[in-house]
């Protein structure tokens, strides 16, 4: 494994049994900590499941602590070399997370299942604000002003979509995110989906088993083209979850843990 795909400056929440013959990688979305999949690493489907889940925060996220390189490619690198020292079978990502994930099995750094929360397949899906701040972001004199202001935005944006009572403690998660890194990383994240107009052949072209979950009213768009595509791909499974915005596994946490659980343990329903 070359330099540029080592990282150590892991933030990482394990759960279940330690010697279970299943262990699963779980990336949080961008600004999002590993404190976003608590209710669902919790559940029923996955706390009694011969799974370990092995939670680790996006480097960088959430005011961790960032790679030099924050290019999606590298993300994708020194995360594959995390699953393997961690001995994982499978990786679920969310948002951001799971555009790493699904480069990981694109770029050939894993080959396992992938389950794909939300995912972003090209430019015109993405949140309109998203790329405004990115873009604003590279302005000189308005770049230093576009990303404080969307991280003091995220927050009051997000909030509905929380629980009441996980509120305080995940809105706290994503103010611990830093202007400079954001606009540093997004601007890397654009540039990638820019590189490639549509992911959708990526994923299919790995023959990853991958399984794409979204939410009836995600804020994340997904273009008939696209549903279609994924649809004719006979390694993906696509779901949607219903009464769910982007934060799927936030708002829907039990639908979600048994989805995960039945992609690991090769159940069909």
């Amino acid at each position: 494994m070359s330099g540029t795909a080592q990282f150590h400056a892991w933030n990482v929440r394990e759960s279940g049994p330690v010697d279970a013959p299943h262990r699963v990688l779980l990336l949080p979305g961008g600004l999002c900590s590993t404190a976003f999949y608590e209710d669902m690493m919790a559940a029923p489907a996955l706390a009694g499941a011969p799974i370990r889940l092995v939670a680790a925060t996006v480097p960088g996220h959430a005011g961790t602590v960032a790679p030099k390189d924050v290019s999606m490619e590298n993300y994708a690198a020194i995360t594959g070399a995390f699953a393997a020292e961690h001995g994982c079978t499978a990786v679920v990502g969310h948002s951001i997370g799971a555009n790493i994930a699904l480069e990981m099995v694109a770029g050939g750094h894993f080959s396992g299942p992938v389950v794909l929360l939300s995912p972003t397949f090209s430019r015109p899906d993405e949140s309109k604000a998203l790329a405004v701040a990115t873009a604003l972001g590279r302005v000189p004199g308005l770049g230093a002003l576009a990303w404080p202001a969307m991280l003091w935005l995220a927050p009051k944006a997000l909030a509905d979509s929380i629980p009441e009572r996980r509120r305080d403690a995940l809105l706290a998660d994503l103010r611990r995110n830093t202007a400079p890194f954001c606009r540093r990383a997004m601007a890397e994240y654009f540039a990638y989906l820019d590189r490639h107009g549509s992911l959708v052949p990526r994923l299919c072209g790995s023959g990853a088993r991958a399984r794409v979950v979204r939410g009836d009213r995600d804020e994340v768009g997904l273009t008939d083209g696209e549903r279609a595509a994924l649809q004719a791909c006979p390694s993906v499974t696509l779901d949607t979850v219903p009464d769910s915005g982007h934060l799927v596994m936030v708002e829907q946490p039990e639908t979600v843990a048994r989805l995960i659980a039945d992609a690991v343990l090769g159940v069909r329903r």
